[in-house]
C-alpha cells in the first residue's frame, strides 16, 4: 500500500467518525430500510402481466405424424401479486405440458378452452387468475400412415452481378420432401415447390433458408430446405487456335493468311486452366471463284465461354495445285 493511499483511507476513517459522517451513514441506512418495505409493499400488489409460455406434447408415439402446426407458445394475460408472478419474470419458462393420449378426439388432437385454462391455473399456481389466452384452443389433425415422396422444385429468380456468373445448379439439401395427410393425397400432386426466392446483385455463393410452400391440409417434411447458388466471378482470357480449311477438293491446299485467330472471352474462374476444344475454319467453297478472303466460322462454342470474340473474322489466303 503506498502512500497516497494511505492517506485517502485515513482521510476516509475521519470522515466516517466524525458527526457529519454519522449522520450520512444514518441516512443511508434509513434509505436502505425504506427501499426494503417499498420492495414488500410492491410484490403484494396485484397486476396484471402477459407471458408466452411454451408448449409441448408429451407422450406422443413415434408412428404419428401431426399434420396442423402446433404453436410453439400460447400467449397467456394473467392478474395476480408480484410476488406470486416473480418466478416467471426471471429466468427461462418451463413449458406447459398436454398429455397426448389424454385428448384424441378421432384422428385429431383435441384442447377445448376449458381444458387450456386448467392447465394454465394449474402452471401459475393458485390465486393467479387466467385473464386471456392465445390461442384459447387446439385442434390438431394426425394421421399414422406413410408419408408419400415427391420431388422438390426450387423457385429462383437469380441474377448475378455483372463480371460474375452462376456457375452451376440451383440445388437444395434435399432433392424430395415427404406429404404427410389424413385424406389421401391426389394423385396429380407429383411435385411440390419452394418460396420464391428473388435476388439479383450476386457476387459470391450463397445458401438460404427457404420454406417449403405449404399444401392446406397436408403436412410437408422437412418444411424448411437450404438453397445453395454458386456464383463464380468471370476471368478475361485469350487463347489462339488454328484455321483449318474445309471442302478441299483433292490436289488443291490453302494457306490462309494469318494461319491463326485470336478467341477473346469470359471464363468462370475454375475453370480457367482447362482448355475445351474450339475449331476455326473457312470454307473453300465460299472462296471460289474470286473473293479475295474466306470469312472465318467458329465450331459450338462451350457453354462455360462467355462474350467470345476473335480476331480476325476473315483472312487472305492463296491456293497451291499438287
Amino acid at each position: 500500500m503506498n502512500e497516497k493511499t494511505i492517506k485517502i483511507k485515513r482521510k476516509v476513517t475521519a470522515a466516517l467518525h466524525s458527526s457529519r459522517g454519522q449522520n450520512v451513514l444514518l441516512y443511508l441506512l434509513f434509505v436502505a430500510v425504506a427501499f426494503v418495505f417499498w420492495v414488500f409493499l410492491s410484490l403484494d400488489t396485484e397486476v396484471q402481466r402477459d407471458f408466452d409460455v411454451p408448449v409441448e406434447l408429451q407422450d406422443v408415439p413415434d408412428s404419428v405424424t401431426i399434420i396442423g402446426q402446433l404453436p410453439p407458445t400460447i400467449g397467456v394475460s394473467v392478474k395476480g401479486k408480484d410476488s406470486q408472478l416473480l418466478r416467471f419474470l426471471w429466468g427461462k419458462m418451463s413449458p406447459v405440458k398436454f398429455k397426448w393420449n389424454d385428448n384424441i378426439v378421432g384422428s385429431s388432437f383435441v384442447l377445448n378452452r376449458l381444458k387450456v385454462d386448467s392447465r394454465l391455473r394449474d402452471y401459475f399456481g393458485n390465486g393467479v387468475q387466467i385473464v386471456a389466452c392465445r390461442p384459447d384452443s387446439l385442434r390438431l389433425p394426425f394421421t399414422s400412415q406413410p408419408g408419400v415422396k415427391v420431388k422438390l422444385i426450387v423457385q429462383t429468380d437469380i441474377h448475378p452481378n455483372l463480371q460474375y456468373i452462376i456457375s452451376g445448379p440451383i440445388t437444395a439439401d434435399v432433392d424430395s420432401v415427404t406429404l404427410y395427410s389424413v385424406n389421401d393425397l391426389p394423385h396429380s400432386l407429383k411435385f411440390v415447390s419452394t418460396e420464391p426466392i428473388v435476388k439479383s446483385n450476386l457476387k459470391d455463393t450463397v445458401r438460404y433458408e427457404v420454406k417449403v410452400k405449404p399444401i392446406a391440409g397436408v403436412r410437408v417434411i422437412p418444411e424448411t430446405v437450404t438453397v445453395t447458388v454458386p456464383v463464380e466471378p468471370l476471368i478475361a482470357r485469350k487463347r489462339s487456335v488454328n484455321i483449318s480449311v474445309e471442302n478441299l477438293p483433292e490436289g488443291v491446299n490453302v494457306i490462309t493468311f494469318p494461319s491463326k485467330v485470336e478467341l477473346s472471352y469470359l471464363v468462370p474462374m475454375s475453370a480457367y486452366n482447362d482448355d475445351y476444344p474450339v475449331k476455326a475454319y473457312v470454307d473453300y467453297k465460299a472462296g471460289r471463284p474470286s473473293r479475295k478472303k474466306l470469312p472465318v466460322s467458329l465450331s459450338t462454342i462451350p457453354s462455360v465461354y462467355h462474350s467470345l470474340s476473335f480476331t480476325p473474322d476473315s483472312v487472305e489466303y492463296i491456293i497451291e495445285t499438287r
